[in-house]
């Protein structure tokens, strides 16, 4: 959410940010909310008269009063009632005022970067680098789910018949080597200085409104039904939430954390679930990173996000590549995001396993997330807020699998999860 005052000194900039994002739709919004805005502080300055008269002439009905001024008293009295009246109307405008004015303001999106490449769709996204050398083995290299099931490490049917399409059942060493991903992502990040935890897998609405758009919401969110509860898309929004309505002082900041969690979606949209795979499913578990940080340092702490997740992905030997987000691309609260992609040699292209995102102020001022000044203690400013997928089983599941996999149908354990693994340095 913008800061009011940047759309009433800003609002050809606010209006050209929205072409970007190719939402032509949203700019009859900008002026809506200076016209309410206006209408607000208009209501409030006319407030504060009445309040200040009121009290004044409060005064005046004891003094005429004393002075057996009945009449006159009756008078001031009944113009002391009128001007409650008004107050109390026009604070009823302020509330009216007040909503209008963040209805559209949590729709209008986030000032995008100005490195943002210009693009409708994820089609229009920027490769910005490779790591790793993409192979393509001299064998077939068969679908995911039938590598999986020659290991004897997926059961869909009986998934099916429990809970229905977007939902698997691991097993053996399959099974054994998600958790051993993992494991290994999350002793990574704390090596990497970042502090682990486990958070609650369901929020309240205040915090799913606080960390994404409306939109996001609608496609991603399960609502428990009949209670204030949702269950979490991702570690990030229990996360992010976890800050919400706190005043952090400046040297404790950057936060740095690092969380697992189950994460539950709808995939309402374009891609839909798979009937037979698990690229895209209503369950899965995710090890995230999340910084909480002063706004200068956010641009340095999203370059050391993706990299970390590069540097994972490149120590189990699986060539990725990042890819630039366009700004029609990117979710109405980001200012910045890239996409870790990883290597399919049975596609021989690449396919997304992680995405990175710098969301400036947008969540903090939705959550109230504060920092006070170390040199000025009165003063309170926004933190931004970063957040990026270290390793997200079951995609990841599909990258190793695929390119791990050899020719007699076994499938190689790198070093760094060996111990993970019990040892074994081999799958089949």
């Amino acid at each position: 959410m913008l800061d009011i005052k940047f759309v009433r000194q800003n609002p050809d900039a606010v209006k050209e940010n929205i072409k970007k994002k190719f939402q032509d739709d949203k700019l009859p919004l900008v002026d809506e909310v200076i016209e309410l805005d206006a209408k607000f502080r208009a209501a409030k300055t006319r407030c504060d008269e009445l309040r200040a008269l009121r009290n004044k002439k409060s005064k005046e009905i004891g003094g005429l009063m004393a002075k057996g001024q009945k009449d006159e008293a009756e008078a001031v009295k009944a113009e002391v009632k009128a001007m409650a009246d008004e107050m109390a109307q026009l604070e009823e405008d302020e509330k009216v005022y007040t909503e209008g004015v963040k209805a559209r303001m949590m729709v209008i999106p986030q000032i995008i970067d100005p490195t943002v490449p210009i693009g409708k769709d994820d089609s229009e996204n920027v490769e910005i680098e490779r790591f790793g050398e993409p192979v393509v083995p001299d064998f077939e290299v068969p679908y995911h789910v039938d590598i999986m099931e020659r290991l004897n490490g997926i059961d869909l049917d009986a998934a099916r018949r429990t809970s229905g399409n977007g939902f698997y059942f691991l097993k053996g060493d399959v099974a054994r080597l998600h958790s051993a991903i993992l494991s290994y992502a999350r002793d990574f990040m704390i090596d990497r200085g970042f502090t682990y935890y486990i958070p609650p897998f369901m929020i309240h609405s205040d915090v799913v409104k606080g960390v994404m758009s409306f939109k996001e919401m609608e496609n991603m969110m399960y609502k428990i039904e009949g209670e204030d509860l949702y269950l979490i898309g991702t570690s990030e929004h229990s996360m992010i939430g976890k800050f919400i309505d706190t005043i952090s002082e400046e040297d404790t900041l950057p936060q740095t954390l690092t969380s697992y969690s189950p994460c539950f979606r709808k995939e309402v949209g374009a891609h839909g679930i798979e009937e037979r795979g698990v690229y895209r499913i209503h369950q899965f578990e995710k090890q995230e990173m999340v910084v909480v940080c002063k706004p200068e340092e956010s641009p340095m702490w999203y370059e050391k996000l993706w990299q970390n997740t590069v540097d994972f992905f490149r120590t189990l030997d699986i060539p990725v590549r990042t890819l630039e987000c366009c700004s029609g691309d990117l979710a109405d609260l980001k200012v910045k995001s890239c996409d870790v992609e990883a290597w399919s040699p049975r596609q021989k292209k690449y396919f997304e396993v992680g995405s990175c995102s710098n969301l400036g102020d947008a969540q903090a001022r939705r959550l109230q997330i504060r920092v006070r000044s170390k040199e000025n203690p009165k003063e309170l400013y926004f933190a931004h807020t970063l957040n990026n997928t270290v390793v997200a089983p079951p995609r990841m599941l599909i990258a190793f699998l695929e390119n791990n996999l050899r020719a007699d149908g076994t499938v190689a354990i790198p070093q760094p999860l060996q111990p993970y693994m019990g040892g074994k340095t081999e799958i089949g």
